[in-house]
C-alpha cells in the first residue's frame, strides 16, 4: 500500500474554498477508488495524506497536481505501509473564529495511529498555520 503526504497553497485564483464540496468529491473519488487519509485545508493551505493502492493513490495525486485550485505542489513524503495509519478517511477544516487549540487536539486524534514523522507533520502544520 502507498502513502503520499504533500502541501499545497490555495490558488490566489481559486475564489472561496467549499471544504463542504471538497469532502463531498474526496469522499466519492475516495471510496470509488480504495483511498483513505486526511485532509488539512484552513482555506490557505492543504496539507494530505492519501493512503490506498499504489496505483489509485498515484492517479489521486496527478488529479491534484491538475487542480487549478492547488499551487506550489510538494510532495513531503512517499513510502511503503502495511496498513493504512488514518483510517477512515476525514477532513480536518478550520474556519476562522474557532478554537484553534481544540483543532489542533482533533489533528493529533486523527494522526494518533499514523508514523511519528507524519504524525508531527500535520501536527506542526496545524500548529503553524493557527498562529498564521
Amino acid at each position: 500500500m502507498l502513502q503520499l503526504v504533500y502541501v499545497s497553497s490555495v490558488s490566489p485564483n481559486a475564489g472561496p474554498i467549499d471544504a463542504a464540496a471538497i469532502l463531498a468529491a474526496s469522499r466519492a473519488n475516495n471510496a470509488r477508488d480504495g483511498i483513505t487519509g486526511l485532509l488539512y485545508s484552513d482555506s490557505a493551505r492543504f496539507l494530505q495524506a492519501l493512503e490506498g493502492p499504489a496505483e489509485q493513490v498515484e492517479a489521486a495525486f496527478e488529479r491534484i497536481r491538475r487542480d487549478p485550485r492547488h499551487r506550489a505542489i510538494v510532495l513531503l513524503s512517499r513510502r511503503t505501509i502495511e496498513a493504512r495509519e488514518f483510517g477512515e478517511w476525514s477532513m480536518a477544516h478550520r474556519t476562522a473564529g474557532t478554537d484553534a487549540e481544540r483543532f489542533i487536539a482533533r489533528i493529533g486524534e486523527l494522526a494518533a495511529d499514523a508514523a511519528a514523522d507524519v504524525r508531527a507533520t500535520f501536527e506542526g502544520f496545524a500548529k503553524v498555520r493557527r498562529a498564521a
